[in-house]
C-alpha cells in the first residue's frame, strides 16, 4: 500500500461535501416534509469473506469520531447556493448550523472470528445508524467510503496509486471517443480520497483533450458534491431508493408510494428540476403506475423570499410567500375535483429515468412500451448506473439509442476502486457494501428492486410487500452481488467485471 510522506495525503473524511449530491437533495426534501421522522440504517457487506483486522477497526472508529467535528464552510455555503440553486434558502440555513453527532448516533462494534488479542484479528463489523433522519441521512456515503479505506490501509496492502490517473484519462477518453455522455459515480466505494482525486484529475484531462480533438462525448460532471466544487465540474444526481423506502414505511402505503415520492419532490424543487426518476424501489412496473398520473398543482413551490425552489419560483403557480413549516404535504392536501385537469404527468414533467438493477435491455423496451402508451414521442433519458464498465456502457448506448432515449451512464467503482496486487498483476477486489434505511418511524423499509439479489431489508416485510404489490419475481444472470467484481482467489480482470 502506497504511503504518505509526513501526512501529505488525506485520510478519513474532511467535508460534509466530500458526499453524492442526492444526499444533500434527499436532505432538503426530508427537511420540509419529514422533520421529525425517526429512522435507522444498516450495513451490509456482500463480500462476507473479505473482513476487517482489530487495526483496522479502531482507525475507523476513530475516523467516525471525527465526523462530528466537520462543518460547512462559508465558501462551501456560497458554493451551493449559486451552483445548487435548486437547494432552498431554508434548507442552506439549517446545513449552515448542521453537525453529525456520531456519538449519539452511530454505533460500531467488531465481531472478532479468533481472537488473539493481535491488531490483526479478523472479524465483522456492524454498523448501527440510528436518529432523526434529517440528522442522520448523511452518514451513508462517508461510512461506506471509510470502511473500503480501513480495509485497504489494513487489510489488503498489495497495491499502489501508480497509473491511477492514466487509467481514469485511458478510460475516460474511450467512452468520450465513443460518444458516450458519463459522470463518475465512485464515492461510496472508492480505495480512499486521493484515489478518487486521481480519478478526477484523469477524467478531467480526458474531457479537455476530447474538447480539442472533437470527441462526440461528454464528461457531464461527479456525483460527489467536494469534487464537483474542487475540479469545476457540476455536481450531478437527483434522488436514491432510501427516499421512496422511507416515505412507504413512514405512511405503510406501499400501493402509492411512489406516487407519493414523486409528489414530495415536484412540491420540493418544482417541475422539471432534478428530474431523473428512480424506477425499481418496488419494482419498476408498479413505479410507472404512478409515473403516468397527473401532477397535482398543490406540488408546486410557491414564490416569494422563502420559496423553496428560488430558481424556479417565477414560474409557480402559486404567488403568497412560503415556508417549510407552511407548506402542507401531499398526505395532508387531498385532490381535489377536476384539480388533474389539464395537468401533465409525472412522465412527461421528468426528463427521463435511471435504471439501477435488472436487465438493461429489457428496461429498455420496458421504458420505450411505457412512453408510447401514454403518447410521449419526445426524446427522454435513460441514465445507466449500475455495475458499469465501458464494454457495457458502449452495449447500452446503443441499446438506448436504437430505442430511440439520449443514454447517459454513472460509472462508479469501475473508476474509483480498479487496482491489481503489486506482487503478482492480479485482481484486487473491490468490497461490496451497502447501507441502507431499515426502518422509519419504528417499520421496516425495505426495497425490491428488479432484481432478487438487490431486495433489501426485512425479509417478511419484502415478502409481504411483494403479495401487496403483485410483484412478478426477476432474477438475471448478471445479479450476482458477492461476485459483482470478481474474486480474490481466481484474480479476474475488471475490464469484463462491473462496478
Amino acid at each position: 500500500m502506497p504511503s504518505a510522506e509526513n501526512g501529505a495525503l488525506p485520510e478519513g473524511i474532511l467535508s460534509l461535501l466530500d458526499t453524492d449530491l442526492y444526499k444533500l437533495t434527499m436532505q432538503s426534501a426530508v427537511l420540509k416534509y419529514f422533520p421529525d421522522a425517526e429512522v435507522t440504517y444498516a450495513f451490509t457487506n456482500r463480500t462476507p469473506n473479505m473482513r476487517l483486522t482489530r487495526a483496522a477497526f479502531h482507525w475507523m472508529k476513530k475516523q467516525i469520531h471525527k465526523l462530528g467535528d466537520i462543518v460547512v464552510t462559508p465558501e462551501e455555503l456560497e458554493y451551493l447556493k449559486h451552483t445548487c440553486t435548486y437547494l432552498s434558502q431554508p434548507y442552506l440555513r439549517f446545513l449552515s448550523s448542521f453537525r453529525l453527532r456520531p456519538a449519539d448516533q452511530v454505533n460500531i462494534s467488531f465481531n472478532v472470528l479468533d481472537d488473539s488479542g493481535s491488531d490483526e484479528d479478523v472479524g465483522d463489523i456492524r454498523l448501527d445508524i440510528r436518529g432523526r433522519w434529517v440528522d442522520t441521512i448523511l452518514y451513508e456515503i462517508p461510512l461506506l467510503a471509510l470502511t473500503s479505506e480501513a480495509y485497504f490501509k489494513f487489510v489488503n496492502k498489495d497495491w499502489s496509486y501508480d497509473t491511477q490517473e492514466e487509467k481514469a484519462f485511458g478510460k475516460g477518453a474511450t467512452l468520450l471517443e465513443h460518444g458516450c455522455l458519463f459522470s463518475e459515480f465512485g464515492s461510496r466505494r472508492r480505495r480512499d480520497y486521493h484515489t478518487q482525486e486521481l480519478v478526477l484529475q484523469g477524467l478531467c484531462r480526458a474531457a479537455s483533450e476530447g474538447k480539442k480533438r472533437g470527441w462526440r462525448g461528454k464528461l457531464t460532471g461527479t456525483s460527489n458534491v467536494h469534487f464537483a466544487m474542487k475540479f469545476g465540474v457540476p455536481p450531478v444526481g437527483t434522488v436514491a431508493h432510501e427516499w421512496f423506502m422511507g416515505i412507504a414505511a413512514i405512511t405503510n402505503d406501499y400501493e402509492y408510494a411512489n406516487e407519493i415520492g414523486l409528489r414530495y419532490w415536484v412540491g420540493t424543487f418544482g417541475e422539471g428540476v432534478l428530474g431523473i426518476a428512480l424506477t425499481d424501489t418496488f419494482g419498476t412496473s408498479t413505479f410507472l403506475e404512478a409515473f403516468k398520473q397527473p401532477v397535482p398543482s398543490y406540488t408546486t413551490p410557491k414564490s416569494g423570499a422563502a420559496a423553496t425552489l428560488a430558481s424556479t419560483a417565477t414560474a409557480s403557480t402559486l404567488s403568497s410567500v412560503d415556508t417549510l413549516s407552511e407548506t402542507k404535504s401531499p398526505l395532508h392536501a387531498p385532490i381535489q375535483n377536476g384539480q388533474h385537469e389539464k395537468s401533465p404527468t409525472y412522465a412527461q414533467v421528468f426528463a427521463g429515468v435511471r435504471q439501477d438493477s435488472g436487465d438493461p435491455a429489457c428496461f429498455v423496451k420496458m421504458m420505450r412500451d411505457f412512453y408510447d402508451s401514454i403518447g410521449i414521442k419526445g426524446k427522454k433519458t435513460i441514465v445507466f448506473s449500475d455495475s458499469l464498465n465501458i464494454e457495457l456502457c458502449l452495449e447500452y448506448m446503443q441499446e438506448a439509442e436504437d430505442a430511440g432515449f439520449q443514454p447517459t451512464f454513472g460509472v462508479g467503482t469501475f473508476l474509483t476502486n480498479d487496482f491489481i496486487h503489486e506482487s503478482n498483476g492480479k485482481k484486487s477486489v473491490p468490497l461490496n457494501i451497502v447501507i441502507k434505511l431499515s426502518s422509519a418511524n419504528g417499520r421496516p423499509a425495505v426495497k425490491i428492486s428488479d432484481n432478487i439479489g438487490k431486495n433489501t431489508g426485512d425479509k417478511v416485510t419484502v415478502e409481504e410487500v411483494k403479495q401487496r404489490l403483485g410483484y412478478k419475481e426477476k432474477e438475471w444472470e448478471g445479479g450476482s452481488e458477492e461476485s459483482r467484481w470478481g474474486t480474490e482467489q481466481n484474480g479476474t480482470g475488471l475490464s469484463s467485471l462491473r462496478n
